[in-house]
């Protein structure tokens, strides 16, 4: 009876452990059934335009999320004052930058209060930003709208026609961003002057789209995220603009950088150089690496200063660049191959 009972607990035990690696190997199977295999999702990247795979943008906590609320961060370039370098204009540009650069997005920055601006040239300075979105779309990239101005509240009534009419022209498409006011002096009030204004902008943006996301600065050329900790804009769809020049601003600004990101304030870096504050001067490699890993690190979106062919540092290309693009690696400058390369490095490759 022993012996019996001892070759019926053998036989049970056996049948036991042929299921259970049974049991595992299917599980394996089905886990490697599950898996993406890199190559399928390569195939459908290169099949898509990154507004394709990505889809309606918002903000969800302190991250820009897609249409399946998965964080993303989007890499691209900023054109320069839309008033001083028209010839970058162009849907042949924004095509350029999108095969070459492999952006993701591309700034539209029209100038405002500055001589040849909108004030005093608004049917032109307007066509070059709708000739910019319209490219953008055309190609399905992500496209910022940009107020650049150092004085946007005074121009308030003239901001809300102006996004007023890009929000009824543009705002059923996914592609747009809204960016409100581009750098605050850093003499004004956030809490009676910044956000006030914003919020009269953004009252008129919603009345026609609802979705989009729009980015708002802050005091001191848009530095000063902290001041919005507790103070934010009632908008929930509404991100931060964070501003910086590698060769300037170092750990001081990523500490309250990071002061915002702890309290949850979502932060949107629409421009940086990797020289001087002044846009000029050297050209600081390391702090430039630095800066990037913390982007990278919290998942925060950017646009690089600038396409200008201006004779400063952080002009991407060189004076006599096309402003059909097709610039060769001898047409940019150092600034703009470092970027470049940046670019090229991170961003996937969507379709053509």
């Amino acid at each position: 009876m022993k012996k019996l009972s001892h070759q019926i607990v053998l036989l049970c035990f056996f049948a036991f452990v042929g299921c259970a690696n049974s049991s595992s190997e299917n599980t394996i199977a089905e886990e490697e059934e599950i898996a993406a295999d890199p190559r399928e999702e390569e195939e459908e990247r290169l099949s898509q335009t990154v507004v394709e795979s990505f889809g309606q943008l918002k903000v969800s906590g302190k991250n820009l999320v897609d249409q399946n609320d998965n964080v993303i961060q989007l890499r691209g370039m900023s054109l320069s004052w839309s008033q001083w370098w028209p010839q970058f204009y162009t849907k042949e540009v924004v095509s350029w930058l999108k095969e070459d650069f492999q952006v993701t997005i591309v700034r539209a920055s029209m100038g405002i209060e500055d001589p040849g601006g909108y004030i005093e040239n608004r049917s032109s300075e307007k066509a070059k930003i709708f000739t910019v979105i319209d490219a953008a779309v055309a190609e399905g990239l992500y496209v910022i709208v940009d107020w650049h101005s150092h004085n946007a509240q005074d121009y308030t009534d003239e901001a809300i026609e102006f996004f007023t009419e890009v929000a009824q022209k543009y705002g059923d498409l996914p592609n747009i961003i809204y960016e409100t006011y581009n750098e605050p002096l850093d003499n004004v009030s956030w809490d009676a002057v910044i956000k006030p204004y914003h919020e009269s902008v953004i009252a008129e943006i919603r009345k026609y789209d609802p979705d989009n996301v729009i980015i708002a600065g802050s005091r001191s050329w848009s530095q000063r995220v902290d001041e919005v900790i507790g103070n934010r804009l009632a908008d929930t769809n509404t991100m931060y603009t964070l501003h910086y020049y590698a060769a300037s601003h170092k750990q001081e600004l990523r500490d309250i950088a990071q002061q915002a990101i702890d309290a949850g304030i979502p932060l949107f870096v629409t421009e940086y150089g990797v020289t001087e504050y002044t846009g000029d001067g050297f050209i600081d490699v390391a702090e430039s690496e630095i800066w990037w890993s913390f982007l990278d690190d919290h998942n925060i979106s950017w646009c690089n200063w600038s396409i200008a062919d201006k004779e400063e540092s952080s002009a991407a290309v060189r004076p006599g660049a096309s402003g059909s693009g097709g610039w060769p690696s001898s047409m940019l400058t150092p600034s703009g191959q470092m970027v470049r390369e940046e670019l090229r490095a991170k961003n996937p490759r969507y379709s053509d």
